[in-house]
């Protein structure tokens, strides 16, 4: 598999269709007539974690070109790839017995709604472990990891949903939305998590430590500073909190400006996997 915008891009989609998944089975809770708001976030999440993993696949060309060597793959459960394919599977099926389930009957059972968020955590998760099967890249290397890549698959799933509700459905976007606090709280915790990666992939010792100093250099003043600031930084953290705490102190509802903010959240979620991927610096042993 060859480390590239293609990784970022499924690392992105799986975890907006993880979250808008999620925040679709909550709102489902919420409103049980918010029927058009969840199978919107639903199919969301399904087609994003679909697409992703058709894009891993071709990047990986497991199973595209060589049907034997996806076969193989499911063997192998030492493998976190093998473990990957088997969790993304099981979440496809399941949101997509969700949807025809919804779809029919406008509802579906509150357990399988929650062996679906089960799933979709783990989808989240998982595109953090990901990274970690090549052990070379310092930043990769971090428990941390998982956990960012999680509180931003939340946040940007929380963001594609809104967004759905703001086009289809105000008016049942308004009845089952979050707590404000919520909005407020995902991007603090993101930059705060992003900090702590930083600061020990930097920090990294021994051989790392070379590779370590570069990625972080990479990111903060270097290639993919004008990325990172601007990028992610600025409109995926910046924007999104200042917008939220304006609505939280103003008590706004769904409006245009929360509906720009969610975008922004969703711009930013690229980005943070985007220069995960390609600002890593692989270790050197001379």
């Amino acid at each position: 598999m060859v480390w590239n915008g293609i990784i970022a891009g499924y690392l992105f989609l799986a975890g907006v269709g993880a979250g808008s998944f999620s925040f679709a089975a909550i709102a489902g809770w919420k409103d049980s007539q918010a029927v058009k708001l969840k199978a919107a976030g639903m199919i969301i999440g399904f087609l994003c974690v679909a697409i992703g993993t058709l894009m891993l696949v071709v990047d990986a060309k497991a199973g595209l070109l060589n049907p034997l060597r996806f076969i193989m793959l499911l063997t192998n459960f030492n493998s976190v790839m093998a473990w990957g394919t088997v969790i993304l599977s099981v979440f496809l099926l399941v949101a997509f017995v969700e949807i025809v389930l919804l779809l029919k009957t406008k509802a579906t059972p509150k357990w399988l709604d929650v062996v679906g968020m089960a799933l979709a955590v783990c989808v989240a998760a998982y595109t953090g472990v990901l990274l970690s099967a090549s052990p070379a890249y310092p930043l990769w290397n971090f428990p941390v990891l998982p956990v960012l890549f999680l509180i931003s698959a939340t946040a940007t799933g929380f963001a594609a949903c809104e967004l759905a509700g703001y086009v289809l459905d105000r008016q049942a976007l308004e009845r089952v939305e979050l707590a404000p606090w919520v909005a407020v709280a995902l991007p603090a915790a993101e930059a705060i998590v992003v900090v702590v990666l930083l600061v020990l992939t930097g920090s990294a010792a021994g051989v790392s430590a070379e590779a370590g100093a570069a990625t972080v250099t990479a990111l903060v003043s270097g290639s993919y500073a004008v990325a990172f600031w601007l990028g992610f930084v600025a409109l995926g953290l910046v924007v999104p909190l200042c917008v939220s705490v304006t609505a939280l102190v103003k008590k706004w509802r769904a409006n245009a400006a929360l509906a720009a903010s969610w975008a922004c959240i969703l711009v930013g979620g690229f980005m943070l996997r985007y220069l995960v991927v390609m600002a890593a610096v692989p270790i050197v042993v001379y």
